[in-house]
């Protein structure tokens, strides 16, 4: 998996992350381990590799074209309209943030749409994204490594939009773990690899 690895469930549920409180009727659909080997203080770098990502720039031709069919294929059924989206047909989770956290990923811009910043703590960093199959949020998190240092962690989570959401989110499930996350994830990890040596130049 190119230094990436699916995590069970109990690696995100089991951490005290703020997330929890804020989708508890989401559903957990996915955890990785990203390839980003770092120190206690290098979770700031990680959210600018991830404000900054693009898979639809990716070098992986397979992860550029599969994002290509899925813009296509919004555009011709209408997935990504204005109006399914965030503050349309789901309210922001935004609106739940306790007031501690209301604010802080606000100004913080992101190289691709349609993720919109949630929220940024030292260790957590929330974005969300609704369209006409699901309101799902990204949770990136930074994690102890078991070996003396950290690296980066991503939790999925959904909350379909009825039949069509769940057939949809099921029907790209194989192209999600077979191609789509370990390509994308390894982009991922070479951009975190020419970040730190840029940092130490």
């Amino acid at each position: 998996m190119f230094g990436s690895r699916l995590l069970t469930t109990a690696d995100h549920i089991g951490h005290p992350w703020r997330i929890h409180a804020i989708t508890k009727d989401f559903r957990l659909l996915d955890v990785w381990a990203l390839p980003t080997p770092g120190g206690p203080d290098d979770f700031a770098q990680l959210v600018r590799l991830m404000r900054s990502f693009d898979p639809g720039r990716s070098p992986s031709i397979v992860v550029r074209g599969l994002f290509a069919i899925r813009f296509a294929l919004g555009r011709l059924l209408g997935l990504d309209r204005q109006q399914t989206g965030l503050g349309a047909r789901v309210e922001t989770l935004r609106d739940r943030l306790p007031a501690d956290l209301a604010g802080t990923a606000t100004d913080l811009g992101l190289g691709a749409d349609p993720f919109v910043p949630l929220y940024l703590t030292d260790d957590e960093f929330a974005l969300e994204i609704a369209n006409q199959t699901m309101h799902g949020v990204l949770h990136v998190g930074w994690v102890p490594d078991g070996a003396d240092g950290y690296r980066g962690q991503i939790a999925v989570l959904v909350k379909p939009n009825g039949i069509l959401g769940s057939t949809y989110m099921a029907a790209i499930a194989p192209f999600r773990y077979l191609a789509v996350y370990p390509l994308m994830l390894r982009d991922i990890g070479r951009q975190w690899q020419r970040s730190v040596l840029g940092a130490h130049r």
